[in-house]
């Protein structure tokens, strides 16, 4: 059976996007998933987008990590599947799409594709450092200069810690700018750095104005892969009001066998 994929990529994040109504791949086709993503024997992607008809919504999402698990909210994933759910015509410019999570709008302007995420919990302090979960659970830590840590080393014994068994948390290394902040991910299920990580650079965008006091906020953010920017309003008990914008690109479409 042939199976027609799209490419895309959002800041460098990149995804192996599959239109499965018709359900030719199985969600718990792991192997098949995993060999997808494969850089060096399948298609390469830190992750795989299934998108799906859906009732109510424009159209709905699963999101798989590139060791071929089912996985939590992917922000940059989202926002691909809305370029590629705009391509096919099951978008239409603004609307909504479920994800694992829940419910998110989005709205596209030009080239910038925006997403709501969900509501999130005021950050936890572990280990002196911030815990927040923005559909995914992502651990906080700034340092001076991003370009002198060693990512895959450093996070790699954070994710697999004790203290975060045992689902594993995203680790976020944060650099404050003049005009933002630089972020560099780890994140768990790809067990690698990624470009970019759309809810993690939302979470450390929440964790930078904090202390900053209740309000409304918008927050420019670098990546290694591209710029995004993250809007939402702190209040005492909730985060509310999350949009993470920026854009998301086709790359190449094709056809893999199975």
């Amino acid at each position: 059976m042939q199976i027609i994929f799209n490419k895309y990529h959002g800041t460098g994040n990149d995804f192996i996007i599959v239109d499965n109504r018709e359900d030719k791949i199985k969600p718990d086709n792991e192997n098949l998933i995993k060999y997808l993503c494969n850089r060096h024997t399948g298609v390469g992607a830190d992750g795989l987008i299934l998108v799906y008809d859906h009732a109510i919504h424009d159209f709905e999402m699963k999101y798989f990590n590139s060791d071929g698990r089912e996985s939590t909210m992917c922000g940059n994933g989202g926002r691909c599947a809305v370029a590629f759910a705009e391509k096919t015509g099951l978008g239409k410019g603004t609307g909504s799409f479920l994800a694992t999570d829940g419910l998110h709008k989005y709205k596209i302007s030009n080239d910038i594709i925006s997403i709501s995420l969900c509501d999130a919990r005021p950050p936890a302090i572990i280990g002196g450092n911030h815990f927040i979960d923005t559909g995914s659970p992502h651990y906080i830590i700034n340092v001076p200069d991003c370009t002198k840590i060693n990512v895959l080393e450093k996070g790699r014994s954070i994710r697999w810690s004790d203290i975060f068994t045992p689902g594993g948390i995203n680790v976020n290394f944060v650099e404050h700018t003049a005009d933002g902040i630089f972020v560099r991910t780890y994140e768990r299920g790809v067990e690698n750095e990624t470009l970019s990580c759309g809810t993690g650079v939302t979470a450390a965008a929440i964790s930078s104005k904090w202390n900053k006091g209740y309000g409304k906020y918008n927050v420019n953010v670098d990546t290694p892969g591209g710029k995004l920017s993250v809007s939402f309003e702190l209040g005492e008990k909730l985060i509310t009001g999350i949009y993470l914008s920026g854009p998301a690109a086709f790359v190449f479409a094709g056809v893999f066998e199975i």
